[in-house]
Protein backbone atom coordinates (compact mmCIF):
# COMPACT_ATOMS: atom_id res chain seq x y z
CA UNK A 1 0.00 0.00 0.00
CA UNK A 2 0.95 3.72 -0.48
CA UNK A 3 1.60 5.34 2.61
CA UNK A 4 1.67 8.57 0.75
CA UNK A 5 -1.73 9.07 1.31
CA UNK A 6 -2.17 6.99 4.32
CA UNK A 7 -3.98 10.13 6.51
CA UNK A 8 -6.92 10.56 3.56
CA UNK A 9 -7.33 6.70 3.11
CA UNK A 10 -7.68 6.71 7.13
CA UNK A 11 -10.52 9.26 7.43
CA UNK A 12 -12.34 7.84 4.12
CA UNK A 13 -12.10 4.55 5.82
CA UNK A 14 -13.88 5.84 8.91
CA UNK A 15 -16.79 7.21 6.83
CA UNK A 16 -16.95 4.02 4.43
CA UNK A 17 -17.29 1.80 7.65
CA UNK A 18 -19.76 4.19 9.14
CA UNK A 19 -21.79 3.73 5.84
CA UNK A 20 -21.59 0.06 5.66
CA UNK A 21 -22.21 -1.31 8.90
CA UNK A 22 -26.04 0.00 9.24
CA UNK A 23 -26.41 -1.60 5.64
CA UNK A 24 -24.58 -5.16 6.08
CA UNK A 25 -26.53 -5.34 9.19
CA UNK A 26 -29.90 -4.09 7.32
CA UNK A 27 -29.20 -6.40 4.10
CA UNK A 28 -28.63 -9.31 6.20
CA UNK A 29 -31.67 -9.10 8.33
CA UNK A 30 -34.08 -8.53 5.32
CA UNK A 31 -32.49 -11.46 3.60
CA UNK A 32 -33.34 -14.14 6.20
CA UNK A 33 -29.89 -14.77 7.96
CA UNK A 34 -28.00 -13.81 11.14
CA UNK A 35 -26.47 -9.91 11.11
CA UNK A 36 -23.28 -11.06 11.91
CA UNK A 37 -23.52 -13.11 8.23
CA UNK A 38 -23.63 -9.37 6.48
CA UNK A 39 -21.16 -8.29 8.64
CA UNK A 40 -19.17 -10.91 8.00
CA UNK A 41 -19.43 -10.24 3.50
CA UNK A 42 -18.54 -6.42 4.18
CA UNK A 43 -15.12 -7.90 6.72
CA UNK A 44 -14.07 -9.91 3.04
CA UNK A 45 -15.03 -7.51 0.61
CA UNK A 46 -12.25 -5.34 2.40
CA UNK A 47 -9.63 -7.22 4.22
CA UNK A 48 -9.81 -9.65 1.15
CA UNK A 49 -11.14 -8.06 -2.37
CA UNK A 50 -9.62 -5.00 -1.56
CA UNK A 51 -6.06 -6.58 -1.06
CA UNK A 52 -6.73 -7.22 -4.76
CA UNK A 53 -5.93 -5.94 -8.32
CA UNK A 54 -8.81 -4.65 -10.43
CA UNK A 55 -10.75 -1.29 -9.44
CA UNK A 56 -8.66 0.38 -6.85
CA UNK A 57 -11.29 2.87 -5.02
CA UNK A 58 -15.10 0.59 -4.95
CA UNK A 59 -16.07 -1.00 -2.25
CA UNK A 60 -17.32 -4.31 -1.91
CA UNK A 61 -20.18 -5.90 0.57
CA UNK A 62 -23.36 -7.09 0.59
CA UNK A 63 -25.93 -5.16 -1.62
CA UNK A 64 -29.20 -4.46 -1.36
CA UNK A 65 -29.52 -5.90 -5.19
CA UNK A 66 -29.18 -9.36 -4.07
CA UNK A 67 -31.46 -9.15 -1.25
CA UNK A 68 -34.42 -10.82 -2.62
CA UNK A 69 -32.26 -13.29 -4.47
CA UNK A 70 -31.22 -14.23 -1.37
CA UNK A 71 -34.01 -14.67 0.80
CA UNK A 72 -35.35 -16.70 -1.94
CA UNK A 73 -32.57 -18.99 -2.32
CA UNK A 74 -33.17 -19.29 1.86
CA UNK A 75 -36.66 -19.74 1.92
CA UNK A 76 -36.26 -22.58 -0.86
CA UNK A 77 -33.40 -24.14 0.12
CA UNK A 78 -32.20 -23.41 3.29
CA UNK A 79 -29.44 -21.53 5.38
CA UNK A 80 -26.78 -24.61 4.57
CA UNK A 81 -27.23 -24.48 1.03
CA UNK A 82 -25.80 -20.04 1.04
CA UNK A 83 -22.82 -21.29 1.57
CA UNK A 84 -22.78 -23.50 -1.79
CA UNK A 85 -24.41 -21.48 -3.67
CA UNK A 86 -22.18 -18.37 -3.27
CA UNK A 87 -18.67 -20.67 -3.75
CA UNK A 88 -20.47 -21.42 -6.59
CA UNK A 89 -20.55 -18.33 -7.83
CA UNK A 90 -17.30 -17.16 -6.44
CA UNK A 91 -15.61 -20.08 -8.74
CA UNK A 92 -17.47 -18.83 -11.67
CA UNK A 93 -16.73 -15.30 -11.29
CA UNK A 94 -13.11 -16.63 -11.02
CA UNK A 95 -13.59 -18.65 -14.05
CA UNK A 96 -15.01 -15.55 -16.25
CA UNK A 97 -12.66 -13.65 -14.89
CA UNK A 98 -9.66 -15.87 -15.94
CA UNK A 99 -11.24 -16.08 -19.61
CA UNK A 100 -11.04 -12.42 -19.84
CA UNK A 101 -14.98 -12.42 -19.90
CA UNK A 102 -15.19 -9.52 -17.18
CA UNK A 103 -15.17 -6.89 -20.69
CA UNK A 104 -18.11 -8.84 -22.15
CA UNK A 105 -20.80 -7.70 -18.98
CA UNK A 106 -20.00 -3.84 -20.65
CA UNK A 107 -21.95 -5.20 -23.68
CA UNK A 108 -25.21 -5.90 -21.77
CA UNK A 109 -27.71 -3.52 -22.38
CA UNK A 110 -28.14 -0.68 -19.77
CA UNK A 111 -31.70 -0.85 -20.35
CA UNK A 112 -32.13 -4.29 -18.96
CA UNK A 113 -29.77 -3.61 -16.31
CA UNK A 114 -31.30 -0.66 -14.97
CA UNK A 115 -34.89 -2.17 -15.61
CA UNK A 116 -32.74 -5.41 -12.96
CA UNK A 117 -32.52 -3.12 -10.49
CA UNK A 118 -35.73 -1.60 -10.89
CA UNK A 119 -37.26 -4.93 -10.09
CA UNK A 120 -35.74 -5.85 -7.40
CA UNK A 121 -36.11 -2.25 -5.85
CA UNK A 122 -39.37 -2.79 -6.19
CA UNK A 123 -39.70 -6.21 -4.42
CA UNK A 124 -37.15 -4.72 -1.79
CA UNK A 125 -39.72 -1.97 -1.01
CA UNK A 126 -42.78 -4.11 -0.99
CA UNK A 127 -41.17 -6.55 1.30
CA UNK A 128 -39.53 -4.22 3.37
CA UNK A 129 -43.03 -2.48 3.92
CA UNK A 130 -43.65 -5.92 5.49
CA UNK A 131 -40.82 -5.75 8.02
CA UNK A 132 -41.39 -2.38 8.98
CA UNK A 133 -44.98 -2.81 10.53
CA UNK A 134 -43.97 -6.57 11.27
CA UNK A 135 -46.64 -8.20 9.06
CA UNK A 136 -45.71 -11.48 7.30
CA UNK A 137 -44.94 -10.97 3.68
CA UNK A 138 -46.63 -13.07 1.08
CA UNK A 139 -43.74 -14.92 -1.16
CA UNK A 140 -44.25 -13.91 -4.61
CA UNK A 141 -43.92 -10.01 -5.63
CA UNK A 142 -46.91 -9.28 -6.89
CA UNK A 143 -48.78 -10.73 -3.98
CA UNK A 144 -46.52 -8.47 -1.76
CA UNK A 145 -47.56 -5.01 -4.14
CA UNK A 146 -51.07 -6.10 -4.12
CA UNK A 147 -51.61 -6.82 -0.41
CA UNK A 148 -49.79 -3.36 0.92
CA UNK A 149 -53.26 -1.71 0.88
CA UNK A 150 -54.62 -4.55 3.22
CA UNK A 151 -51.36 -4.86 5.16
CA UNK A 152 -51.58 -1.15 5.98
CA UNK A 153 -55.12 -1.11 6.89
CA UNK A 154 -55.08 -3.65 9.31
CA UNK A 155 -51.75 -2.41 10.79
CA UNK A 156 -53.74 0.82 12.10
CA UNK A 157 -55.29 -2.02 14.47
CA UNK A 158 -52.44 -3.00 15.94
CA UNK A 159 -50.25 -0.26 18.53
CA UNK A 160 -47.01 -2.27 18.10
CA UNK A 161 -47.50 -2.05 14.38
CA UNK A 162 -48.69 1.51 14.13
CA UNK A 163 -45.39 2.44 16.51
CA UNK A 164 -43.08 0.20 13.89
CA UNK A 165 -44.37 1.65 10.92
CA UNK A 166 -43.63 5.39 12.40
CA UNK A 167 -40.22 4.87 13.51
CA UNK A 168 -39.39 3.33 10.23
CA UNK A 169 -41.41 6.38 8.70
CA UNK A 170 -39.29 8.81 10.80
CA UNK A 171 -36.34 6.99 9.95
CA UNK A 172 -36.89 7.25 6.04
CA UNK A 173 -37.68 11.00 6.89
CA UNK A 174 -33.93 11.69 7.79
CA UNK A 175 -33.15 10.01 5.24
CA UNK A 176 -34.35 12.03 2.57
CA UNK A 177 -33.76 15.42 4.59
CA UNK A 178 -30.19 14.40 5.23
CA UNK A 179 -29.08 15.84 1.77
CA UNK A 180 -29.97 18.72 2.49
CA UNK A 181 -28.52 19.56 5.52
CA UNK A 182 -25.29 21.57 5.82
CA UNK A 183 -22.06 20.40 4.21
CA UNK A 184 -20.38 19.90 7.84
CA UNK A 185 -23.18 17.69 9.35
CA UNK A 186 -23.48 15.48 6.41
CA UNK A 187 -19.57 14.37 6.74
CA UNK A 188 -21.62 11.71 8.66
CA UNK A 189 -23.36 9.32 7.14
CA UNK A 190 -27.20 9.59 6.22
CA UNK A 191 -27.75 5.93 7.21
CA UNK A 192 -25.72 5.85 10.18
CA UNK A 193 -27.42 9.02 11.58
CA UNK A 194 -31.18 7.53 10.85
CA UNK A 195 -30.39 4.26 12.53
CA UNK A 196 -28.93 5.89 15.54
CA UNK A 197 -31.45 8.27 16.02
CA UNK A 198 -34.61 5.14 15.84
CA UNK A 199 -31.97 2.99 18.30
CA UNK A 200 -32.07 5.99 20.68
CA UNK A 201 -36.04 6.80 19.93
CA UNK A 202 -37.13 3.02 20.41
CA UNK A 203 -36.18 3.44 24.67
CA UNK A 204 -36.71 7.24 24.84
CA UNK A 205 -40.73 6.22 24.17
CA UNK A 206 -40.93 2.65 25.12
CA UNK A 207 -42.01 1.95 21.11
CA UNK A 208 -42.81 -2.00 21.24
CA UNK A 209 -40.87 -2.63 18.13
CA UNK A 210 -38.48 -5.86 17.51
CA UNK A 211 -34.72 -5.61 17.74
CA UNK A 212 -31.85 -7.33 15.49
CA UNK A 213 -31.45 -10.77 17.19
CA UNK A 214 -27.16 -11.20 17.98
CA UNK A 215 -25.95 -14.67 18.04
CA UNK A 216 -22.25 -13.06 18.02
CA UNK A 217 -19.32 -13.22 14.58
CA UNK A 218 -18.26 -17.01 15.02
CA UNK A 219 -21.51 -18.38 16.02
CA UNK A 220 -23.26 -17.35 13.30
CA UNK A 221 -20.65 -18.78 10.35
CA UNK A 222 -21.76 -21.64 8.71
CA UNK A 223 -19.36 -23.42 6.51
CA UNK A 224 -21.43 -25.40 3.95
CA UNK A 225 -21.28 -29.23 4.86
CA UNK A 226 -20.03 -31.80 2.79
CA UNK A 227 -23.52 -33.10 1.67
CA UNK A 228 -24.89 -29.88 1.00
CA UNK A 229 -22.61 -30.33 -2.07
CA UNK A 230 -24.79 -32.89 -3.23
CA UNK A 231 -27.48 -30.36 -3.90
CA UNK A 232 -26.03 -29.23 -6.97
CA UNK A 233 -27.64 -32.20 -8.81
CA UNK A 234 -30.45 -29.58 -8.12
CA UNK A 235 -31.32 -27.76 -11.45
CA UNK A 236 -33.11 -25.44 -9.26
CA UNK A 237 -30.26 -24.73 -7.51
CA UNK A 238 -27.81 -24.71 -10.30
CA UNK A 239 -30.17 -21.79 -12.11
CA UNK A 240 -30.10 -19.63 -8.72
CA UNK A 241 -26.40 -20.04 -9.14
CA UNK A 242 -26.40 -18.88 -12.22
CA UNK A 243 -28.61 -15.96 -11.20
CA UNK A 244 -26.67 -14.71 -8.74
CA UNK A 245 -23.16 -15.10 -11.30
CA UNK A 246 -25.20 -12.66 -13.52
CA UNK A 247 -26.65 -9.84 -11.51
CA UNK A 248 -23.27 -9.92 -8.95
CA UNK A 249 -21.00 -9.85 -11.94
CA UNK A 250 -23.04 -7.01 -14.01
CA UNK A 251 -23.74 -5.14 -10.60
CA UNK A 252 -20.00 -5.02 -9.98
CA UNK A 253 -18.74 -4.02 -13.37
CA UNK A 254 -21.55 -1.32 -13.85
CA UNK A 255 -20.10 0.35 -10.11
CA UNK A 256 -17.05 -0.16 -11.42
CA UNK A 257 -18.01 1.86 -14.48
CA UNK A 258 -20.15 4.50 -12.22
CA UNK A 259 -16.95 4.70 -9.90
CA UNK A 260 -14.45 5.44 -12.48
CA UNK A 261 -16.23 8.20 -13.65
CA UNK A 262 -15.86 9.93 -10.13
CA UNK A 263 -12.42 10.47 -9.90
CA UNK A 264 -9.34 10.50 -12.23
CA UNK A 265 -6.86 7.79 -10.85
CA UNK A 266 -6.59 4.45 -12.18
CA UNK A 267 -9.16 2.59 -14.27
CA UNK A 268 -10.44 -0.85 -13.30
CA UNK A 269 -9.25 -3.55 -15.05
CA UNK A 270 -12.58 -5.20 -15.49
CA UNK A 271 -11.08 -9.29 -16.17
CA UNK A 272 -8.95 -8.57 -12.41
CA UNK A 273 -11.84 -6.95 -10.81
CA UNK A 274 -14.22 -9.86 -11.71
CA UNK A 275 -11.39 -12.28 -10.46
CA UNK A 276 -11.33 -10.23 -7.30
CA UNK A 277 -14.85 -10.59 -6.91
CA UNK A 278 -14.64 -14.11 -7.50
CA UNK A 279 -11.87 -14.45 -4.66
CA UNK A 280 -14.17 -12.89 -2.04
CA UNK A 281 -17.19 -14.73 -2.92
CA UNK A 282 -15.55 -17.58 -2.59
CA UNK A 283 -14.01 -17.36 0.71
CA UNK A 284 -17.83 -16.06 1.89
CA UNK A 285 -18.95 -18.64 0.17
CA UNK A 286 -16.66 -21.10 2.54
CA UNK A 287 -17.42 -19.01 5.56
CA UNK A 288 -21.13 -19.65 4.85
CA UNK A 289 -21.76 -15.79 4.13
CA UNK A 290 -24.18 -13.71 2.18
CA UNK A 291 -22.83 -12.78 -1.25
CA UNK A 292 -20.92 -9.62 -1.99
CA UNK A 293 -20.86 -7.35 -5.07
CA UNK A 294 -19.47 -3.96 -5.55
CA UNK A 295 -21.62 -1.48 -4.10
CA UNK A 296 -22.00 1.83 -5.69
CA UNK A 297 -23.12 3.75 -1.87
CA UNK A 298 -20.37 2.68 -0.45
CA UNK A 299 -17.91 3.36 -3.18
CA UNK A 300 -18.93 7.07 -3.97
CA UNK A 301 -19.08 7.81 -0.27
CA UNK A 302 -15.38 6.51 -0.26
CA UNK A 303 -14.29 8.57 -3.63
CA UNK A 304 -15.76 11.52 -2.20
CA UNK A 305 -14.66 11.23 1.41
CA UNK A 306 -10.73 11.74 -0.46
CA UNK A 307 -9.81 8.35 -0.88
CA UNK A 308 -6.61 7.88 -3.05
CA UNK A 309 -5.81 4.10 -2.94
CA UNK A 310 -7.28 0.95 -1.95
CA UNK A 311 -6.31 1.04 1.49
CA UNK A 312 -9.37 3.00 2.38
CA UNK A 313 -11.33 0.07 1.72
CA UNK A 314 -9.09 -2.08 3.19
CA UNK A 315 -9.29 -0.46 6.55
CA UNK A 316 -13.20 -0.24 6.46
CA UNK A 317 -12.85 -4.55 6.44
CA UNK A 318 -10.80 -3.76 9.69
CA UNK A 319 -13.16 -1.00 11.42
CA UNK A 320 -15.76 -3.75 10.85
CA UNK A 321 -14.13 -6.80 12.55
CA UNK A 322 -12.98 -4.73 15.42
CA UNK A 323 -16.50 -3.42 15.69
CA UNK A 324 -17.79 -6.98 15.12
CA UNK A 325 -15.25 -8.56 18.05
CA UNK A 326 -15.76 -6.02 20.44
CA UNK A 327 -19.24 -4.55 20.10
CA UNK A 328 -21.60 -7.19 19.24
CA UNK A 329 -23.92 -6.64 21.30
CA UNK A 330 -24.35 -3.14 20.05
CA UNK A 331 -26.35 -5.03 17.17
CA UNK A 332 -28.82 -6.10 19.25
CA UNK A 333 -30.31 -2.44 19.77
CA UNK A 334 -31.05 -1.81 16.32
CA UNK A 335 -35.22 -1.40 15.63
CA UNK A 336 -35.52 -3.68 12.39
CA UNK A 337 -38.14 -0.94 11.30
CA UNK A 338 -35.24 1.22 11.04
CA UNK A 339 -33.05 -1.02 8.76
CA UNK A 340 -36.25 -1.43 6.80
CA UNK A 341 -36.40 1.64 6.32
CA UNK A 342 -33.13 2.58 4.85
CA UNK A 343 -33.37 -0.52 2.67
CA UNK A 344 -36.96 1.20 1.47
CA UNK A 345 -34.93 4.19 0.69
CA UNK A 346 -31.85 1.87 -0.70
CA UNK A 347 -35.08 0.08 -2.77
CA UNK A 348 -36.14 3.82 -4.12
CA UNK A 349 -32.90 4.43 -5.31
CA UNK A 350 -32.40 1.21 -7.53
CA UNK A 351 -35.71 2.65 -9.41
CA UNK A 352 -34.16 4.95 -12.35
CA UNK A 353 -37.34 7.60 -12.83
CA UNK A 354 -35.10 10.27 -14.50
CA UNK A 355 -33.43 7.28 -16.83
CA UNK A 356 -36.74 6.25 -17.38
CA UNK A 357 -38.28 9.40 -18.77
CA UNK A 358 -34.66 10.08 -20.38
CA UNK A 359 -34.96 6.72 -22.27
CA UNK A 360 -39.16 7.43 -22.73
CA UNK A 361 -38.31 10.81 -24.80
CA UNK A 362 -35.50 9.42 -26.90
CA UNK A 363 -35.03 5.85 -26.96
CA UNK A 364 -38.39 3.95 -26.46
CA UNK A 365 -37.41 0.71 -27.26
CA UNK A 366 -34.83 1.04 -24.65
CA UNK A 367 -37.45 2.14 -21.99
CA UNK A 368 -39.87 -0.52 -23.18
CA UNK A 369 -37.44 -3.24 -22.24
CA UNK A 370 -36.29 -1.39 -18.82
CA UNK A 371 -39.90 -1.81 -17.48
CA UNK A 372 -40.50 -5.24 -19.29
CA UNK A 373 -37.53 -6.32 -17.49
CA UNK A 374 -38.48 -4.78 -13.91
CA UNK A 375 -42.20 -6.27 -14.45
CA UNK A 376 -41.14 -9.44 -15.07
CA UNK A 377 -38.69 -10.17 -12.34
CA UNK A 378 -41.97 -8.53 -10.35
CA UNK A 379 -44.08 -11.00 -11.87
CA UNK A 380 -42.19 -14.13 -12.19
CA UNK A 381 -38.44 -14.52 -10.65
CA UNK A 382 -35.03 -12.80 -10.96
CA UNK A 383 -33.49 -15.01 -13.03
CA UNK A 384 -36.28 -15.34 -15.43
CA UNK A 385 -36.96 -11.63 -15.53
CA UNK A 386 -33.50 -10.98 -16.36
CA UNK A 387 -33.56 -13.34 -19.63
CA UNK A 388 -36.92 -11.85 -20.97
CA UNK A 389 -34.88 -8.14 -20.81
CA UNK A 390 -31.87 -9.85 -22.64
CA UNK A 391 -34.14 -11.67 -25.44
CA UNK A 392 -35.87 -8.35 -25.90
CA UNK A 393 -32.88 -6.37 -26.07
CA UNK A 394 -31.33 -8.89 -28.59
CA UNK A 395 -34.30 -8.54 -30.95
CA UNK A 396 -34.66 -4.98 -30.72
CA UNK A 397 -30.89 -5.09 -31.67
CA UNK A 398 -31.23 -7.43 -34.51
CA UNK A 399 -34.75 -5.16 -35.58
CA UNK A 400 -32.76 -1.73 -35.90
CA UNK A 401 -30.02 -3.76 -37.41
CA UNK A 402 -32.60 -5.21 -39.94
CA UNK A 403 -32.72 -1.88 -42.26
CA UNK A 404 -34.14 -2.51 -45.70
CA UNK A 405 -35.74 -0.35 -48.15
CA UNK A 406 -37.63 -1.96 -51.02
CA UNK A 407 -37.94 0.22 -53.89
CA UNK A 408 -40.68 -0.21 -56.76
CA UNK A 409 -40.13 1.84 -60.17
CA UNK A 410 -42.53 1.53 -62.91
CA UNK A 411 -42.05 3.63 -66.02
CA UNK A 412 -45.28 2.21 -67.31
CA UNK A 413 -43.72 0.54 -69.99
CA UNK A 414 -40.92 -2.29 -69.86
CA UNK A 415 -40.85 -4.74 -66.25
CA UNK A 416 -41.50 -3.19 -63.21
CA UNK A 417 -38.22 -2.85 -61.53
CA UNK A 418 -37.68 -3.65 -57.57
CA UNK A 419 -34.86 -1.79 -56.04
CA UNK A 420 -33.82 -4.62 -52.67
CA UNK A 421 -31.26 -1.86 -49.95
CA UNK A 422 -30.12 -2.86 -46.93
CA UNK A 423 -30.02 -5.87 -44.73
CA UNK A 424 -32.97 -8.33 -45.62
CA UNK A 425 -33.21 -10.75 -42.27
CA UNK A 426 -36.70 -12.31 -41.62
CA UNK A 427 -38.18 -9.67 -39.07
CA UNK A 428 -38.50 -7.35 -42.63
CA UNK A 429 -39.77 -10.30 -44.64
CA UNK A 430 -43.34 -9.69 -44.15
CA UNK A 431 -43.58 -5.99 -45.61
CA UNK A 432 -41.23 -6.98 -48.04
CA UNK A 433 -43.23 -9.95 -49.32
CA UNK A 434 -46.06 -7.52 -49.09
CA UNK A 435 -44.33 -4.71 -51.42
CA UNK A 436 -43.57 -7.30 -53.98
CA UNK A 437 -47.11 -9.23 -53.99
CA UNK A 438 -48.46 -5.65 -54.24
CA UNK A 439 -47.63 -5.78 -58.05
CA UNK A 440 -49.66 -6.26 -60.52
CA UNK A 441 -49.63 -9.91 -61.72
CA UNK A 442 -49.60 -8.99 -65.62
CA UNK A 443 -46.35 -7.22 -65.27
CA UNK A 444 -42.90 -8.59 -65.76
CA UNK A 445 -40.48 -7.81 -63.16
CA UNK A 446 -37.03 -7.22 -62.44
CA UNK A 447 -35.81 -7.82 -59.02
CA UNK A 448 -32.52 -5.75 -58.21
CA UNK A 449 -30.52 -7.19 -55.10
CA UNK A 450 -27.27 -5.61 -55.63
CA UNK A 451 -27.41 -3.28 -53.23
CA UNK A 452 -28.53 -5.93 -49.94
CA UNK A 453 -25.59 -6.18 -47.82
CA UNK A 454 -26.91 -9.44 -46.06
CA UNK A 455 -29.73 -11.51 -46.91
CA UNK A 456 -30.58 -14.50 -44.50
CA UNK A 457 -31.79 -17.84 -45.18
CA UNK A 458 -35.05 -16.72 -44.57
CA UNK A 459 -35.32 -13.99 -46.87
CA UNK A 460 -33.33 -15.81 -49.62
CA UNK A 461 -35.97 -19.00 -49.95
CA UNK A 462 -38.93 -16.85 -50.09
CA UNK A 463 -37.32 -14.67 -52.30
CA UNK A 464 -36.69 -17.86 -54.56
CA UNK A 465 -40.22 -18.71 -54.43
CA UNK A 466 -41.60 -15.86 -55.31
CA UNK A 467 -39.29 -15.40 -58.42
CA UNK A 468 -40.49 -19.04 -59.20
CA UNK A 469 -43.96 -18.33 -58.64
CA UNK A 470 -44.05 -15.18 -60.68
CA UNK A 471 -41.52 -16.15 -63.33
CA UNK A 472 -38.43 -14.38 -62.26
CA UNK A 473 -36.74 -17.21 -62.54
CA UNK A 474 -34.91 -17.20 -65.46
CA UNK A 475 -34.35 -13.76 -65.81
CA UNK A 476 -30.55 -11.80 -64.84
CA UNK A 477 -32.56 -10.66 -61.42
CA UNK A 478 -32.63 -14.24 -60.36
CA UNK A 479 -29.33 -14.88 -60.73
CA UNK A 480 -28.25 -11.77 -58.35
CA UNK A 481 -31.05 -13.88 -55.76
CA UNK A 482 -28.40 -16.37 -56.19
CA UNK A 483 -25.51 -14.73 -55.53
CA UNK A 484 -25.96 -12.70 -52.55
Amino acid sequence: MNTRYLKQDFASSVVVFLVALPLCVGVAVASGVPAELGIVTGIVGGLVTGMLPGSSLQVSGPAAGLTVLCFEAVHEHGLGALGVIVLATGLLQLGMGALRWGRWFRAISVAVVEGMLAGIGLVLIAGQMYAMTHSKAPSSGIDKIAGLPEMLLDSLHSSAAVASLLLGVGTIAVLVLWPRMPKKIRLVPGPLVAVALATVASPAFALPVTKVTVHGLFSAIQPPAPSGFAELADIGLVTTILAFTLIASAESLFSAAAVDRLHDGQRTDYDKELMAQGVGNAVCGVLGALPMTAVIVRSAANVQAGARTKASRVLHGAWLLLFAALLPAALGVIPIPALAAVLIYSGFKLIPLKSLSTLWRGHRGEAVILVVTALSIVAISMFEGVLIGLALAVVKTAWEASHVKLEIVDKGAGPVQAHLTGNATFLRLPKILDTLESIPQDRPVELDLSRVHHLDHACRTALENWAERHGVADTASAKVIMAV
